[in-house]
């Protein structure tokens, strides 16, 4: 039945003598308990595995200096995850280093936790890989991967202008999760400049309006933490 957390807490307490505390009411509660634990906790591995993230951070870890424009309440708000089951959308950007991604890989690990299925993207890589799949036939395979998802980041919007086929992508992906899904987007281009990134503004207005609808907006200032982290060493 694989009941490894049984089976583990079973063996620890019979070599730790525990058994003599507990009646046998109180041993099987005990037992039941350590199953889910450890049921969960397999659940949340896998969830984190199968995010591909690029690297790991947490909430914890997140930097609230006053100079870096963050607000504390709101991003613990974010980290409860209502924004999931809210269908709502977060839109990080900043200049190069100051913790764009940092942040969006850590909402994300949060929703992990919390039970939703995650999966991160280098957005250049995956408009990439879906030009691979477009030519390959299995696009649309691709796409319905995407959409099952609960959460979806998009890291590094904006780096380079997107062609009519990237724009057409992204169209697609954003009226799929449309009120079925939240997108976490970094980007170090404001908000405001991405109609020029998208081009072909019928398009352009399109994605936005679905984007930023329902969409909480952080933007983040101060020095580069990359170059902080490495002054500190030096």
């Amino acid at each position: 039945m694989k009941l490894y957390g049984m089976q583990n807490a079973f063996r620890t307490a019979i070599e730790t003598g525990k058994t003599d505390h507990f009646t046998i009411d109180q041993f099987v509660a005990m037992l039941v308990d350590s199953e889910w634990d450890e049921r969960h906790n397999r659940r949340i591995d896998r969830s984190i595995k199968n995010a591909k993230f690029h690297y790991k951070s947490n909430i914890e870890e997140i930097n609230f200096d006053d100079s870096r424009n963050l607000d504390r309440n709101l991003v613990l708000r974010l980290a409860a995850c209502e924004f999931v089951s809210k269908n709502e959308n977060i839109l990080i950007t900043g200049s190069t280093g100051v913790g764009k991604s940092f942040l969006g890989t850590a909402l994300g690990y949060q929703a992990c936790i919390e039970g939703f299925k995650v999966f991160y993207f280098n957005t250049s890589k995956l408009f990439a890989k879906l030009k691979i799949a477009k030519a390959d036939g299995s696009y649309l395979r691709e796409l319905a991967k995407i959409q099952r998802q609960d959460v979806i980041i998009l890291d590094d919007f904006g780096l380079q202008a997107l062609d009519s086929t990237n724009r057409i992508t992204l169209l697609e992906i954003i009226e799929d999760r449309h009120n079925n899904g939240s997108l976490i987007i970094t980007s170090q281009i404001p908000v405001q400049g991405w109609y020029d990134i998208i081009g072909e503004k019928t398009i352009a207005d399109a994605i936005l309006d679905r984007l930023i609808h329902k969409a909480h907006r952080l933007e983040l200032k101060g020095e580069s933490m990359r170059k902080k982290r490495t002054l500190n060493k030096a």
